[in-house]
């Protein structure tokens, strides 16, 4: 499937259901998905789907992903009230990664940070970027 769509013109139209049955998963069935702030191209976050939160995604038009750690659909914003309004979902050239463009609405970041990239490697040193802007729920 992801051959054809290489090889595709501008403003072909493929079945979704036959894209979504292509992607590549990983052995835990899961694929990486980064956010991007959709007007500014900020990188929010990195996280995880599967199958389920891919669908729960698109059905609803907020960002749910798979928590590894407490292994069960996180749906973003549940607990702190900052969710995700997805603009639009992109696939890679080759299925194995997501792109989300959002609307972000409050912290990105569990630690109340709009982004959760931070933290900046300058030489031989790591430099936060930037504070808190608000007190998260739960942590």
């Amino acid at each position: 499937m992801f051959i054809k769509l290489e090889k595709a013109s501008a403003n072909t139209a493929f079945p979704l259901d036959d894209v979504l049955n292509a992607i590549k998963w990983n052995q835990q069935s899961l694929i990486p998905v980064i956010t991007q702030q959709f007007d500014t191209g900020d990188v929010l976050m990195m996280a995880w789907m599967n199958r389920e939160a891919l669908q729960e995604s698109l059905s609803s038009l907020q960002a749910c992903y798979w928590s590894r750690s407490r292994k069960k659909l996180w749906r973003k914003g549940e607990t702190s009230g900052c969710t995700q309004q997805i603009i639009e979902m992109r696939l890679d050239c080759d299925g194995d990664a997501l792109l989300l463009l959002v609307n972000q609405l409050g912290a990105a970041c569990h630690t109340g940070r709009s982004s959760c990239f931070y933290n900046a490697v300058r030489g031989d040193q790591v430099v936060v970027l930037s504070n808190p802007n608000i007190i998260m729920p739960n942590y």
